[in-house]
């Protein structure tokens, strides 16, 4: 990756930016508050993937949030799938998503 300066922001930009940092990450937590609830599922967050909210987000991060599932077994998980362990939603491949579908539904 080639090094490319930071773009230089007005401050209303940088502003605007930070807060739609802020709530993407509020919103983040809000799916994996519904996940750990099992009010949502993984297929439903791989179902979005072409959504910036949903597939930004970590494929660990995810798993994490699952009922039953920590760092340790989700990393097992992802590895057994041959995930890396930084991968995003958006970045899985085919065969990839059908494992996830077909592991947790």
């Amino acid at each position: 990756m080639a090094n490319r300066p930071l773009p230089t922001l007005s401050e209303e930009q940088r502003k605007a930016a930070l807060e739609k940092a802020a709530k993407m990450r509020k919103e983040r937590a809000e799916i994996k508050k519904k996940l750990k609830a099992g009010k949502l599922k993984v297929s439903d967050i791989l179902k979005k993937a072409d959504d910036e909210l949903y597939g930004k987000m970590t494929v660990r991060s995810v798993l994490e949030s699952l009922p039953g599932i920590g760092k340790v077994r989700a990393a097992k998980i992802m590895e057994e799938i041959g995930i890396s362990e930084n991968r995003r939603i958006k970045g899985l491949g085919p065969n990839q998503v059908k494992e996830l579908k077909e592991r947790f539904g």
